[in-house]
């Protein structure tokens, strides 16, 4: 005959796992479910970066051909285009004009970013960018040849 404390016993650590079995099922569904939302989460931010890949490519300015060499093409500034599109020492250039207190030759630019303005051949082809970034919007040029930022 079976002891029926024994048997008691056995019957109690039953229900014990069996309560514990549904616990960890639950877990188990609970752990799967969140996975399965991890792996769409993956897949969106994958998706997301690529998108956000192609838009940086579209905005960036390609290199264009001049006489067999490669020449960055400057921009026009438009509405809600950062300045982190050009090229970066026009970003230099541009960063130089706006620390000025005010309209600024292209010597004082040269001065700023330790240009040689002694030398016209060092000086000139700043003058050549400051026009750029003007004809593109990105600055101004008073009539006394002075640059500025636009409004």
């Amino acid at each position: 005959m079976l002891d029926p404390e024994l048997l008691e016993r056995i019957t109690a650590r039953r229900a014990e796992l069996d309560e514990l079995e549904e616990q960890l099922a639950k877990q188990l569904a609970e752990v799967r479910a969140e996975r399965g939302e991890l792996a769409v989460a993956e897949k969106v931010l994958e998706r997301m970066s690529e998108q956000l890949a192609e838009e940086r490519a579209a905005a960036t300015p390609a290199p264009g051909q001049v006489g067999g060499r490669a020449v960055m093409l400057i921009p026009h500034r438009e509405p809600g285009v950062e300045d982190t599109v050009l090229p970066p020492d026009y970003q230099r250039i541009l960063a130089a004009v706006r620390q000025a207190a005010g309209p600024v030759m292209a010597r004082q630019v040269g001065e700023m970013l330790g240009v040689d303005i002694s030398a016209k051949s060092k000086l000139e082809p700043l003058r050549g960018k400051l026009l750029r970034l003007t004809d593109r919007g990105w600055l101004r040029k008073q009539p006394d040849g002075r640059f500025t930022t636009r409004l």
